[in-house]
């Protein structure tokens, strides 16, 4: 008997607590084993039903766009500096990157405006700090980060783990260079 088969169902009342357990679960599942993962292991992994998977995200896509919002999300509360906000990024990335491409479609998709525009606007203050401070170059742009971080889909998406990924990222930001390289040991 599964663990979703000896809860007593609380219904309404257990929604939001349902949602959260399909994301953790989702994303956990989709940085281990790519974006296919059955959607049966999301919901078997969140210790819920299939109905409530589907309840939730009638659409593998828009579970993956949860988990793409709520990084966006961290992004947006963290106010921290460029070099902190920069690391969340690219951490996101190794974990993110199998189902980002898929999730956000042609880059003229009204979901994918709205994320960059967003990733803009959280990105551009620590920035212009970061390049005062000279710890970035001073002609680096917010559309540059945008190009580096498609550059880094490109590179991280054909990785098959997270270790794997984050090596990847490494190695495209310290060809990159301009101040976009994650310290050693980070």
């Amino acid at each position: 008997m599964t663990q979703a088969a000896t809860k007593p169902n609380r219904g309404p009342a257990a929604a939001a607590e349902n949602r959260a357990a399909l994301l953790a679960a989702a994303r956990r599942l989709f940085a281990e084993r790519g974006y296919h993962v059955p959607l049966s292991a999301i919901a078997r992994e969140a210790g819920v039903g299939q109905g409530s998977l589907y309840r939730h995200f009638p659409q593998r896509e828009l579970i993956a766009a949860a988990i793409l919002e709520e990084n966006l999300a961290v992004l947006e509360r963290s106010g921290g500096d460029f070099a902190e906000i920069w690391r969340t990024v690219v951490e996101q990335l190794a974990h993110s990157g199998g189902f980002v491409e898929t999730t956000l479609g042609s880059v003229d998709a009204p979901r994918t405006i709205d994320m960059e525009r967003r990733f803009c606007e959280v990105v551009a203050e620590p920035l212009a700090r970061a390049q005062q401070a000279g710890t970035v170059a001073a002609d680096l742009r917010v559309a540059d980060l945008v190009l580096v971080m498609r550059m880094l889909l490109g590179a991280i998406g054909v990785e098959k783990d997270v270790p794997s990924r984050r090596a990847a990222a490494a190695q495209v930001l310290a060809l990159v260079g301009r101040g976009l390289e994650l310290d050693e040991g980070e």
